[in-house]
């Protein structure tokens, strides 16, 4: 049997869940993400704003001066996470496999519960109805023989939409005449690489696939089988192990030139990374620090090592980093861990018996914690956990900024 796959997207997805909870909202152009006065991006915005030519990416400060008058709101991403908690346990009722790609989106096999393009519509409209009545919400639904033809028919009745692309041929009739960013993998850098060699429409891209593999290689042969509807990926359900990395960054609202501040903000985004590392049983051997310099220029620098599990030693190989590069003034930093490893793929360390290394990391984090107390007039007594929050943790970072 061919595989059928359902695409899920919501609509607008914050800006629909601050609308539902709060109805005074509705018909406004809403924007989520940075206030205007700040730095940063929207995040996603109402269908209303985005008749004023905003969307999810978009710098702030071009979002106000193209929507002046719009309602502009932070993200409450822990009620967001709620929603997406329940949206998946609908989700996940009718599907064999289910890929998560958002808290909003996700990609569902129902090739065994459908049989055939009818049942799949018949799940597709269930979905639906559930997530409108179960949680007031609306969302757009693709069904079709593959991941990229689902996700290209979610997109083209959006919003509360439907729509079926049931065979490879009638993903080429639809696409045919489109531009070549309308396919999956296909962003402004390669649209522009291959505008350039006249290639601009899916037509191009089949008549001149010779070209288009020369151009962009191993991307090139794909997205060229993209244009004759080629696409035989299977739905994977995400697992976190399968990450490769784990991060956290934060934007200063004012460009920091303290080098005491950022090693200090350091400290509490190496926690962050440590209880998401710990909360999926993950190790690392390399710790990685990125920044982003005043004037937008971004360095990113890694180092390998066999001891990065805990905070303390995040931080002291992040700060090892910071100290070896360029002194600017620092718009944006962050640190991760990479080359991850699930328990049973970890190589012990000497430090995995040795208790009083143990010890030493918790006094070591004490003493850290101790002095961002002294220092800022914080105290993380019974709070600490509350800082892997995003909107908590970025209050404390500018709070620490302002009082540096």
């Amino acid at each position: 049997m061919e595989q059928i796959i359902i695409h899920v997207d919501m609509d607008a997805f914050f800006a629909s869940v601050e609308t539902r909870d709060n109805p005074a909202l509705h018909g406004k152009p809403l924007i989520i993400g940075s206030l205007p006065q700040e730095r940063g991006v929207v995040a996603t915005c109402s269908y209303e704003a985005r008749k004023y030519g905003v969307h999810s990416a978009m710098n702030i400060k071009e979002a106000y001066r193209r929507c002046p008058n719009g309602i502009y709101m932070h993200p409450n991403m822990d009620k967001y996470k709620a929603v997406s908690a329940r949206l998946h346990e609908i989700w996940n009722t009718y599907a064999s496999a289910a890929e998560a790609i958002a808290l909003d989106e996700a990609y569902l096999d129902v090739t065994e519960q459908a049989k055939s393009m009818e049942g799949a519509r018949r799940i597709a409209m269930t979905i639906k109805q559930r997530i409108k009545d179960e949680l007031g919400l609306t969302c757009s639904v693709g069904v079709a023989y593959s991941k990229t033809a689902a996700k290209a028919a979610s997109e083209e009745k959006k919003p509360d939409g439907y729509f079926e692309i049931p065979t490879p041929q009638d993903f080429v009739n639809l696409m045919l005449d489109r531009d070549v960013r309308s396919l999956y993998t296909v962003g402004e850098m390669t649209a522009e690489k291959l505008y350039a060699s006249g290639i601009r429409t899916v037509w191009d891209l089949r008549e001149k696939k010779d070209t288009v593999i020369r151009l962009l290689g191993k991307q090139g042969k794909w997205i060229c089988d993209l244009a004759f509807g080629i696409d035989d990926r299977k739905v994977t359900p995400y697992r976190p192990q399968d990450a490769k990395s784990i991060s956290r960054e934060v934007t200063f609202q004012e460009d920091v030139n303290n080098h005491t501040l950022l090693k200090d903000v350091l400290t509490l985004l190496a926690l962050c990374v440590e209880h998401r590392a710990k909360r999926y049983h993950l190790y690392g051997n390399g710790v990685t620090l990125k920044l982003t310099y005043f004037d937008m220029k971004g360095i990113t620098r890694s180092r390998l090592t066999a001891d990065c599990n805990s905070a303390v030693m995040i931080r002291r190989e992040a700060v090892r980093l910071l100290d070896h590069v360029e002194k600017r003034p620092v718009r944006l930093i962050g640190v991760g861990i990479y080359n991850l490893s699930g328990e049973e793929g970890r190589q012990l360390t000497l430090d995995d018996f040795l208790n009083d290394k143990k010890q030493q990391r918790e006094t070591e984090l004490t003493g850290l914690l101790q002095d961002l107390q002294a220092r800022y007039h914080l105290d993380f007594a019974g709070h600490l956990t509350q800082l892997y929050q995003s909107d908590i943790l970025y209050k404390t970072v500018e709070y620490m900024r302002k009082h540096s």
